[in-house]
């Protein structure tokens, strides 16, 4: 999202008035069960409610308090973007960026990374080169970028705004290196840092019905069909009298979430801060399982790209304005998903209810069946080794795909080794170790079919399932990927 203004297309189609997902909002939750905040209301349902922070404002102590106080993610506005972050070709400059994640995680905010290839807020030598030579530099840029953050953001918004309205790709000096461009920016982002979540995030992709919606839609289709590591997908949802919030919205959100990615409600601002609309998007984010979030694009309508329009939840004094009451209801009357008992992914993936423990004979075992893949998670070569890493593979009943679940939730093969996660974050491999004990060998098996590491809090998963593919941990999220059986 750019600082300056833009124009936006009108959208076609039946745009609402009155949203069919809107009917809950008005339930009022109890009151001693309700949350003040917009980041607690939302993490009750595992979600985040973020904002978009600029460096130059955290000195306003208005500016600051309402943002510290109600938001648990956190945007840099322009501070990330490729013009701020390597003004110079191979020069880096994070200042403002670090500013901003320091003040977030200081105050126990996630920060989502915004953004590594974009058409516009391009460094000005970027102008002066194309072909391979602009290829090679955005390679570097991301790399560069993502070398400083590794490990640090929850999400990375790895290409911005890359398609036409009719749903042709945009024609910039990016696409000018080639239509695979886009794939090569999230390979090269996974590469850089396996453990954040990887978005494509654009505007006026709200509606199913329009041109552009399906142009990224069948893109994210086909890069999980050919393992194009993407994540998750941003609609950015800014609401203006010509692209209100559609009808469709929630089949949307559902229809790009069913592709195997989170989606997200990225940049949010309303004209005239329309209550209906507030209220409509936030439900349709709550009535689908994969939207893990909503972040509006600025704290106050001063502080707004679009500050004339009054688009915003607090007005220039710092003061609720009622669309803020609309969304904190709607927040509020979500089903949660914590419990004291439950298993909470730590970038609010979801919780999962620890079942019984189930039981085994005296030495014998079960297969850990995917019920995606309706193969079995199996030790390579009936390895003994500690650090062989565990796969999938044909169910054959061999003794390295017999595991013992024990009273000290512990999954053991061969009687001594168990599974082990090799570290904490997404993409930590799942391998085999000599059991010892720790929590990184222990695992809640979850009533929805999922398997939780007690000491990171995600859970098994698979990317494909052919035979060879391996397991590693990932944010709990109950798709079938992530669901297996003990038998």
């Amino acid at each position: 999202m750019a600082a300056r203004p833009r124009i936006r297309a009108l959208i076609g189609g039946a745009l609402a008035a009155g949203v069919a997902v809107i009917g809950a909002v008005a339930m009022i939750p109890d009151a001693n069960a309700a949350a003040s905040t917009l980041g607690a209301a939302a993490a009750q349902s595992g979600r985040y409610f973020g904002t978009a922070i600029a460096a130059s404002r955290l000195g306003d102590s208005t500016y600051a308090t309402i943002a510290g106080r109600e938001f648990n993610m956190i945007t840099a506005e322009n501070e990330m973007k490729p013009d701020a972050t390597e003004p110079q070709r191979g020069q880096f400059n994070f200042s403002s960026g670090d500013q901003i994640y320091n003040w977030a995680t200081q105050r126990g905010m996630k920060v989502r990374g915004h953004t590594l290839a974009w058409h516009s807020q391009q460094p000005s030598w970027w102008g002066g080169i194309s072909g391979s030579t602009l290829r090679q530099a955005m390679i570097d840029h991301i790399n560069g970028v993502m070398a400083h953050y590794k490990g640090k953001l929850a999400y990375w918004d790895v290409v911005n705004e890359a398609f036409n309205e009719d749903g042709s790709r945009r024609q910039s000096n990016l696409q000018a290196t080639g239509n695979d461009w886009i794939e090569v920016a999230f390979r090269t982002a996974r590469n850089a840092d396996p453990s954040v979540k990887l978005c494509y995030n654009d505007y006026n992709i709200e509606n199913w019905s329009y041109g552009k919606t399906q142009g990224v839609y069948n893109m994210i289709r086909d890069f999980k069909s050919r393992g194009v590591p993407i994540d998750c997908v941003g609609l950015q949802t800014h609401f203006t009298g010509g692209s209100s919030l559609p009808s469709n919205f929630q089949t949307t959100l559902a229809n790009f979430a069913s592709l195997g990615v989170d989606v997200a409600l990225t940049e949010v601002d309303v004209t005239n801060a329309s209550t209906s609309q507030y209220a409509g998007l936030t439900q349709a984010c709550i009535n689908v399982p994969r939207c893990v979030g909503i972040t509006v694009w600025g704290v106050r309508d001063s502080d707004s790209w679009r500050s004339s329009e009054s688009p915003l939840l607090f007005d220039g004094s710092g003061n609720k304005k009622a669309a803020y009451t609309s969304v904190l209801n709607a927040l509020n009357a979500a089903s949660p998903t914590t419990s004291p008992t439950a298993t909470t992914s730590p970038t609010g993936g979801g919780t999962q209810s620890p079942s019984p423990t189930p039981t085994t004979g005296s030495g014998g075992g079960g297969r850990i069946l995917g019920a995606q893949s309706g193969r079995c998670v199996d030790v390579p070569n009936a390895s003994h080794n500690n650090g062989t890493r565990v796969q999938l593979y044909d169910c054959n009943g061999q003794t390295n795909q017999q595991w013992t679940y024990t009273s000290s939730k512990q999954l053991q093969v061969y009687g001594n080794m168990c599974l082990d996660a090799a570290g904490s974050g997404n993409g930590a491999a799942i391998q085999i170790y000599s059991c010892n004990g720790q929590t990184n060998q222990q695992w809640n098996i979850n009533s929805n079919g999922t398997i939780s590491g007690v000491q990171s809090g995600r859970c098994l998963d698979v990317w494909g399932t052919g035979n060879g593919q391996q397991v590693q941990l990932y944010d709990c999220w109950g798709g079938a990927n992530q669901r297996f059986s003990l038998s």
